[in-house]
């Protein structure tokens, strides 16, 4: 095995050079499909790791290329990159060699898939995308806003058609693409007449208000009361393997409260699940 082959496992988390990182991937060599089937054959049939290291060792420069696509969400790309090879380390655990397509065609889809779900997690601080029809409307529109303007009713039109959404949804979507986050506090180096700009300006601290406060204990203090309600409505084992296992500040496990009344854990278990349901639907009853 080449020493290149043999570099240290942390190139699958890029450092603070990505310029280093990048070189450093690109110089180990790409493998043959017959010693790519070999491996696969190795790591599927008898789990072995460094075979499965191999592999994806030598998949590292594909990641980076494809996290060059997804430059304009304004992520850190070590990130992107870092996500596309928890993607390229699934693909090799799933991948079966007998199916006869090569790795990097096989590895696409579960790259892309990391790098996609780790946008829709950061790329806002108001989620953009969270149905499965958003999100691929999400990355097509992007993707199209690149040498577009403001959508035409046509073209908004023609997006819905291609993607099987309606057109209030591309027009919500657009908006929402186009809208940038505010930041909570006014910059540094903003001036003063600026500062009531940001939210802190203007929003109102409420944590302290008086009525707030009193509402909040209120509230507390009605819902002890009506969990000691419904509490009291369940027969005294349930009510017991409630308390010990969610209420006392040292919590007994399932097997220590079935050595107690000499059942077996999984009996203790069905209790506590069924005292649950009860517990639910006497609560929600009296409120």
């Amino acid at each position: 095995m080449s020493d290149a082959l043999t570099l240290n496992a942390q190139l699958a988390v890029p450092g603070a050079s990505i310029e280093n990182y990048v070189q450093a991937v690109r110089s180990i060599p790409m493998l043959g499909a017959e010693e790519e089937r070999a491996l696969a054959e190795r790591y599927r049939q008898a789990s072995d790791l460094e075979a499965a290291r191999t592999l994806v060792m030598s998949h590292l420069r594909f990641v980076v290329h494809i996290t060059q696509g997804y430059r304009g969400y304004g992520l850190p790309q070590a990130d992107l990159i870092q996500e596309g090879n928890i993607g390229l380390m699934k693909a090799v655990k799933r991948f079966n060699p007998e199916v006869g397509v090569r790795l990097v065609s096989f590895a696409v889809h579960w790259i892309r898939a990391e790098i996609h779900e780790y946008i829709l997690r950061n790329w806002r601080i108001v989620k953009v995308a969270t149905t499965k029809a958003q999100r691929k409307l999400f990355f097509n529109l992007r993707s199209a806003k690149k040498h577009l303007g403001w959508l035409t009713h046509a073209e908004v039109q023609k997006v819905a058609a291609d993607l099987g959404v309606t057109p209030k949804d591309v027009m919500e979507m657009e908006s929402r693409l186009s809208a940038c986050d505010t930041s909570f506090d006014a910059p540094v180096d903003t001036d003063d007449d600026d500062d009531t700009l940001a939210p802190s300006g203007y929003l109102e601290d409420c944590r302290y208000d008086p009525s707030a406060m009193v509402e909040l204990e209120e509230h507390e203090v009605s819902g002890h009361g009506r969990l000691h309600t419904a509490l009291a409505l369940l027969d005294p084992r349930s009510q017991d393997i409630l308390k010990k296992r969610w209420l006392s500040e040292t919590k007994a496990t399932l097997q220590e409260l079935a050595d107690y009344y000499h059942v077996s854990a999984e009996r203790i278990r069905q209790i506590e699940s069924d005292a649950m349901k009860k517990l639910k639907k006497n609560i929600v009853f009296d409120m």
